[in-house]
């Protein structure tokens, strides 16, 4: 097998959880329960209602040894099933987390698949649990950026977080290499290669393609298992891409994920983040605003600019999304959804604000995500914030409580504080040695 292929197999299924480094594992913790947060909070939502029902529609199993529940639902359906109807309905609601690198999101399919595996085979510990999800981070973020150095089309993550889906099941199920190579294949073939500035320019409930990474994923270890062929997945194992891979299990990328502190695009944080700190520093309110403008790159200048009708265009708003910051101070699921799409203050904070590419800001996509804000105020006065990079990441990141105080905000209207301080308690505590995944999967498949 090539010298590629070979270090991620040796990664993904041999490396011990004890020979992980105790910031990635603390850092895997906190983003399963951020995930975690962000797929309870979606699950009123339309797109997950409909991606549920569809896989109780479509995506049956007749053998219960590739059945699994649909997380918090409860609904039994195909492992795959279950894995995109999870993925799907986190996918819908953007506050799940990223990595610059990559251009895009992994935990949204890491967590849905971790759940549907765990359906399959016997219980395993917290610190394996720990473990298979860092394996799919590392694999995953390194699918990404190989993907986007050698094709000239930006894809969504569903396009290469399969591979890491893949890793996940490898190891979880005790595939052999062979058949690990196999599904690499099969996943990279299959990965939905859908095109993200046209999701960007209509924004519907297709989002990043995720659903789709995570059923491709599954299936593409299913299919191997049996003995379908697929190999090579040339992101893997194309000379081109070997220097991405050269430092796995040296270089965590695990560390240096971003959290976001708003269900909102990515791109548009430094801006939000900008306006946030120059209120919060000055005193002011919106009474006081009398025009924003925006700077910021390419990619997050071409976000949805008019006031969202749909809560899919809300989540890829730029302007909308700083107005509502102004308004309110914050941005939650409220905001983005139902009354919040006509919200005649935030609409009115619209017409004041402008929005422009800065080549500087363009020039550190994506390694950096940056904007700067000028506001002026009714007195004439005019205040800058400065280069703002996005909070959340590793450049600006955010304190545990923090990660925890959103996972309780966004869980706590769909199944209660009790429930939700159960899952936070659980999922922190598979830092200790006797923590098991059932005691995480007592709390997550139940309806609420």
């Amino acid at each position: 097998m090539p010298n590629s292929f070979t270090k991620v197999a040796e990664f993904a299924l041999r490396v011990s959880p004890d020979d992980m480094p105790k910031p990635a594992k603390r850092k895997a913790a906190l983003f399963l329960l951020d995930t975690l947060g962000i797929t309870i909070g979606a699950g009123p939502m339309d797109a997950g209602r409909i991606a549920r029902d569809t896989a109780c529609m479509l995506y049956g199993s007749s053998d219960p040894s590739t059945s699994a529940r649909m997380m918090f639902d409860g609904r039994s359906v195909s492992v795959a099933g279950a894995a995109f109807a999870a993925a799907s309905q986190t996918d819908n609601l953007d506050g799940h987390d990223g990595y610059n690198p990559s251009k895009g999101h992994i935990g949204v399919v890491v967590v849905p698949a971790l759940a549907a595996l765990a359906e399959t085979i016997p219980d395993f510990s917290g610190a394996e649990a720990l473990a298979a999800v860092i394996v799919g981070y590392e694999v995953a973020g390194r699918a990404g950026i190989s993907l986007h150095d050698t094709v000239s089309d930006y894809h969504t993550s569903g396009a290469w977080n399969a591979l890491g889906v893949v890793a996940m099941a490898a190891r979880l199920c005790r595939m052999s290499d062979d058949q690990m190579r196999h599904a690499m294949g099969i996943a990279e073939y299959h990965g939905p290669r859908s095109q993200m500035m046209r999701e960007i320019a209509n924004p519907t409930m297709l989002h990043d393609g995720s659903g789709w990474g995570a059923m491709v994923g599954i299936s593409s270890a299913i299919l191997a298992e049996k003995g379908f062929t697929g190999a090579p997945a040339i992101t893997l194992e194309a000379d081109e891409v070997a220097q991405n891979w050269d430092d796995l299990g040296h270089f965590w990328q695990m560390e240096r994920q971003y959290i976001k502190p708003y269900p909102i695009c990515r791109w548009a944080h430094a801006a939000i983040d900008a306006v946030r700190a120059l209120i919060l520093h000055h005193g002011i309110t919106h009474h006081d605003i009398k025009h924003i403008q925006i700077n910021s790159f390419h990619e997050a200048a071409c976000l949805f600019p008019a006031m969202p009708d749909t809560t899919s265009k809300a989540q890829y708003s730029l302007g909308f999304a700083v107005a509502t910051m102004a308004a309110y101070g914050r941005i939650g699921l409220e905001h983005i959804s139902q009354g919040g799409l006509r919200d005649p203050l935030v609409a009115q904070i619209l017409k004041r604000i402008d929005i422009s590419e800065a080549a500087r800001h363009s020039s550190r996509f994506p390694i950096g995500r940056w904007a700067d804000v000028q506001i002026t105020l009714n007195d004439g006065q005019v205040l800058d914030s400065g280069d703002t990079h996005a909070r959340g990441g590793p450049e600006a990141p955010m304190d545990e409580d923090e990660i925890i105080a959103k996972f309780m905000e966004f869980a706590t209207p769909s199944i209660g504080p009790d429930r939700a301080e159960k899952i936070v308690a659980s999922v922190m505590g598979f830092l200790e040695p006797e923590s098991r995944f059932s005691d995480l999967a007592a709390l997550i498949y139940d309806a609420p």
